[in-house]
């Protein structure tokens, strides 16, 4: 959802998603003579509670402790974008914009006042509607798990911690996305329903168990997983990483009440997949699905999402879709079937939601949405767990005036492609990274320069191993801003193996502006959230010494890179910001 509010030369667009919601500010640039920025609050019974954040005047604050935070009507945002990352779904907030110049009397402890402005929003509901949304708090790297939780957790406590969807831990590191799969779940309540899952990984056990309970209730419960390869050249089966760990894992349940695992073994790549279908009287009405493997870094270390679509369509084609899956059957025949129930778009998408399945033969989707990028009007957002494909890279390289912007775990690995992404000045690309870290691998250490203590308090990741640790999740949107946005979203990693080697589902989501929304606000909680810690440790790595990032600009001077036109910061405003009135 959007809203827009303006007064006396200042104008506020707030987007809402779920559990977060973004306001973009605007003005004049005629009207900042000496502007020092805003003092955000929400309120509540006619009462404004003003925010916090980690930025101060020195002249104030010479020293500020590690994690201190201070008002923003003392020591405002110096922005035009603000975020509150910690709403609840479904919800209404009221929040208070007020514009703060600085004084005449050069007195930074009684900053001149503007005039507020008000600007209501609601959240979007993960229970109701057409399409839910729900993501997890992506990177646990942060200064809000430093304050909420002791980082040292003995060894022999973590895997009760995280196979327990009530301890506290959990709750805030799942940020609704466990309680989203797990209320999907527990919809089958007696013998008129059944579930029927694909799954690439499945090893996380409060996943495991609801699926247990649903078949003790009486529903149908059918788990098509990976479970190692059958490879026709030598016409043997091999063992595979996680055919081995899911085998570990639902052995005990095999013979469990309405439980049928079925074994996928005959495919080229990998069975990629992650989706759950709700059948109610054997009728498919709803679909689970996204880029959450079932693990417990799936659903609370990764950043990940969960996708929610109650549409009988949309459910009918997962569900001949997994019939075909859940029979193991051969790559020429899901590919036959993937490519006839669901062929390539044309070029005009239609309004609603597009299902896309995978195998399919050659790569011509993967131009398909380079061609939707390339053609974005004003805006265009983009995650990426393995780097940009060289065959889509090149669509980025199109050197026109809107923003693009890429979160990736790794750096591109095609020869030259990264050097094509970062050569356009309007792609900002932003790693996924803890302090400190020179990959994706997320242990802190001591950034030379940086005096880290006095910012931020010492970050941990609970994983030590594996392939990706912040960025998983796999979506595109175009022109979100627009009243015709654009989301791709699924399993898929936008690359050549994901449409012809993979089993794989994506959703072509054409005009959807809630459902755009809440993609577009997560995705900026995470690009700041990481843009950060990518600015930290290069200037660290180059030599550069601290520069006072915790210290506000105590005159206007920062606001005319805001105003310059062509800087990043200028396109961002004129995309994000509402007309002044």
């Amino acid at each position: 959802m959007k809203t827009i509010a303006s007064k006396n030369g200042f104008s506020v667009r707030a987007i809402s998603g779920t559990r977060a919601v973004i306001l973009a500010m605007n003005s004049e640039e005629n009207n900042l003579k000496n502007f020092l920025g805003f003092g955000i609050g929400r309120k509540s019974s006619d009462r404004i509670y003003w925010l916090k954040g980690f930025k101060c005047f020195k002249d104030l604050v010479p020293d500020p402790s590690a994690g201190q935070r201070f008002s923003t009507t003392e020591h405002p945002v110096q922005d035009f974008r603000w975020g509150h990352y910690y709403a609840e779904p479904d919800t209404e907030y009221t929040y208070v914009v007020r514009p703060l110049f600085k004084p005449e009397s050069n007195d930074f402890s009684n900053l001149r006042r503007g005039t507020d402005i008000e600007i209501k929003i609601r959240t979007e509901s993960e229970t109701t509607g057409k399409n839910s949304v729900l993501f997890n708090r992506g990177a646990i790297v942060s200064q809000a798990y430093a304050d909420n939780f002791d980082d040292d957790i003995p060894s022999d406590q973590l895997e009760l911690i995280l196979n327990d969807p009530e301890n506290p831990r959990t709750k805030w590191l799942s940020r609704g996305l466990l309680e989203g799969i797990l209320g999907f779940i527990g919809q089958a309540t007696d013998s008129s329903y059944s579930l029927h899952c694909c799954f690439y990984e499945i090893s996380y056990s409060p996943v495991i168990t609801a699926l247990v309970e649903a078949g003790k209730r009486g529903a149908k419960v059918e788990i098509s997983y990976e479970a190692g390869h059958y490879q026709i050249s030598g016409n043997v089966r091999k063992e595979t990483k996680y055919g081995i760990s899911n085998k570990d894992a639902i052995t005990p349940y095999l013979n469990s009440k309405n439980m049928h695992f079925k074994e996928r073994i005959h495919h080229v790549a990998i069975p990629h997949n992650k989706f759950i279908i709700l059948c109610k009287n054997n009728r498919p009405v709803e679909v689970w699905t996204g880029s959450t493997n079932i693990s417990s870094s799936g659903f609370l270390g990764q950043s990940n999402t969960g996708h929610i679509v109650r549409d009988v369509n949309v459910a009918g084609l997962f569900f001949e879709y997994f019939n075909m899956v859940a029979k193991d059957s051969l790559r020429k025949d899901l590919r036959a079937f993937c490519e006839t129930k669901t062929p390539n778009p044309g070029d005009t998408l239609p309004e609603g939601t597009t299902v896309i399945f995978s195998p399919r033969r050659g790569t011509s989707m993967l131009d398909w949405y380079g061609s939707k990028a390339f053609n974005a009007k004003s805006s265009l957002i983009f995650t990426s767990a393995f780097g940009v494909s060289p065959g889509l890279s090149k669509y980025f390289d199109n050197q026109k005036e809107y923003l693009r912007y890429i979160l990736m775990e790794q750096k591109s690995r095609g020869i030259g492609v990264q050097d094509i992404l970062e050569k356009d000045p309007n792609t900002r690309i932003v790693l996924g990274q803890g302090l400190g870290t020179r990959g994706s691998m997320g242990n802190w250490r001591r950034l030379p320069g940086w005096n880290l203590e006095n910012w931020m308090r010492r970050e941990v990741h609970f994983r030590t191993k594996g392939y990706v640790f912040f960025v998983h999740t796999k979506y595109m949107a175009i022109d979100v801003m627009d009243n015709n946005p654009t989301v791709f979203t699924g399993s898929a990693n936008f690359s050549p193996n994901s449409l012809h080697s993979n089993d794989e589902n994506m959703l072509l989501i054409q005009g959807d502006s809630a459902v755009s929304d809440v993609y577009t606000v997560e995705f900026f909680r995470l690009q700041t959230h990481f843009y950060f810690r990518q600015v930290a440790n290069r200037m660290s790595e180059s030599g550069t010494n601290d520069p006072e990032i915790r210290f506000l600009d105590p005159t206007d001077s920062w606001v005319k890179k805001h105003f310059t036109k062509g800087n990043y910061r200028y396109l961002r405003r004129e995309m994000m910001g509402a007309p002044v009135t």
